[in-house]
């Protein structure tokens, strides 16, 4: 092998090298790109400007930090829950989220607080499968039967349960709950980023479906 062809071998290395290494980063960006192109216009944050739809979708979190005090994620999530409800935006509210083991229950935990909110029982939903954001937007179609709701949680969240949704051929919409600051969870708005990766991938490429469907369940409307 001459010298100059050794030297071309080399570059066109360094070349897939840089790309290889480049490449999670560019996923990344492409994802986080198409997932807010995607639901941008589909996103409220003012209460008179959101359609009406009879069912919202609460998204899980725990009610708690890991420090033990209140989660704001998930004070700001109810909040806005009930607003919508006592605004008439929402008839029904399915809370859904992880409940895996006896002691961690997510959507109990919603109820409850929803129920202190002054929103009554009969009016509130339990998906105790919503393990994952995409389990919890296709378990609101294919198991409690809407295919309009209104998905409620903060604005990162929401954008990529619009994008799964839209992508699933479901009709949804959001209203974004309080923010909460960067400083007060730096981890959940850096692992977002690669959540919208993973969206992608599971969309597109794994054609991932929920961990558990069952059987159907019928919703009340008041």
């Amino acid at each position: 092998m001459t010298s100059d062809s050794k030297k071309k071998r080399r570059k066109h290395l360094l070349i897939v090298a840089v790309i290889i290494v480049l490449m999670p980063f560019l996923m990344i960006l492409f994802s986080n790109g198409l997932v807010h192109n995607t639901s941008h216009n589909k996103i409220f944050s003012k209460m008179d400007e959101i359609p009406t739809n009879d069912v919202g979708l609460v998204l899980g979190t725990s009610s708690r930090s890991k420090s033990g005090n209140e989660n704001l994620f998930f004070k700001y999530r109810i909040e806005a829950a009930a607003k919508l409800y006592k605004a008439g935006k929402i008839k029904h509210i399915i809370v859904s989220g992880d409940n895996h083991i006896k002691y961690y229950n997510e959507p109990r935990d919603m109820m409850n607080a929803l129920k202190a909110k002054g929103v009554p029982p009969e009016a509130i939903t339990l998906d105790y499968a919503g393990f994952r954001t995409l389990d919890s937007v296709i378990r609101c179609k294919e198991v409690f039967g809407q295919n309009s709701y209104t998905i409620i949680s903060q604005e990162f969240q929401n954008e990529r349960a619009v994008f799964l949704a839209s992508k699933s051929g479901i009709n949804a919409i959001a209203f974004n709950a309080e923010a909460v600051s960067f400083d007060y969870s730096k981890v959940t708005y850096l692992r977002e980023y690669l959540a919208r990766a993973k969206a992608v991938l599971d969309i597109y490429v794994l054609k991932k479906k929920p961990k558990f469907l069952g059987e159907k369940e019928h919703i009340q409307l008041s």
